[in-house]
């Protein structure tokens, strides 16, 4: 009876001791409700800070990110130049824009750029054809200068066929005689 009473008091120990370890409080979980512990991603997530998620501190994916810095660049690779009459010459305002260009060139990777040199309608076609090529070349070899590599540019001409201002009048004349840029991928 004596065995009894002590198998009795042990068994009631040990109940007591798995109910009370049964019932303790559960840890916070680190996990979203409904997500399962076998998932990495959600696993090692730090839903606090926002660390582990792919996720950068702007809330933004890195895919979100480089689709954003692309757009920015191609709004700020857009802006044309201007040429005086009968000439490819860099002027100060081209320069500044075009150090802008190459900032812009080489902090965005993945961007290329194409140079395109236009004229307005005075001369004959193939001179225009050749001055607009000269323009272009003009812009690109001073990018080049800057640090942009040459393979991320290219060229083309346009003479007088693409005019941004139909007129025959200086004023037009002289909006036609540019560079346009186009960004590229």
């Amino acid at each position: 009876m004596k065995t009894k009473g002590w198998v009795l008091v042990i068994l009631c120990l040990v109940l007591a001791l798995g109910a009370a370890s049964g019932c303790s409080k559960k840890r916070a979980s680190s996990m979203p409700p409904g997500a399962t512990g076998s998932d990495a991603a959600v696993r090692d997530h730090d839903w606090a800070s926002g660390k582990g998620s792919g996720y950068g501190e702007d809330g933004l994916t890195e895919e979100q990110r480089l689709a954003r810095q692309r757009e920015k660049a191609m709004s700020e690779l857009g802006q044309r130049i201007q040429f005086g009459f009968d000439s490819y010459e860099l002027n100060q305002e081209a320069r500044g824009i075009l150090q802008q260009k190459a900032d812009v060139m080489k902090s965005t990777s993945g961007v290329c750029l194409v140079i395109e040199g236009h004229c307005d309608d005075r001369g004959t076609e193939e001179y225009n054809l050749a001055l607009g090529e000269r323009r272009a070349r003009a812009a690109y070899e001073f990018l080049v200068l800057l640090g942009v590599s040459p393979e991320r540019l290219s060229i083309v001409s346009f003479g007088e066929e693409r005019p941004l201002v139909k007129g025959e009048n200086e004023t037009a004349w002289a909006q036609n005689r540019r560079d346009e840029f186009r960004a590229a991928y």
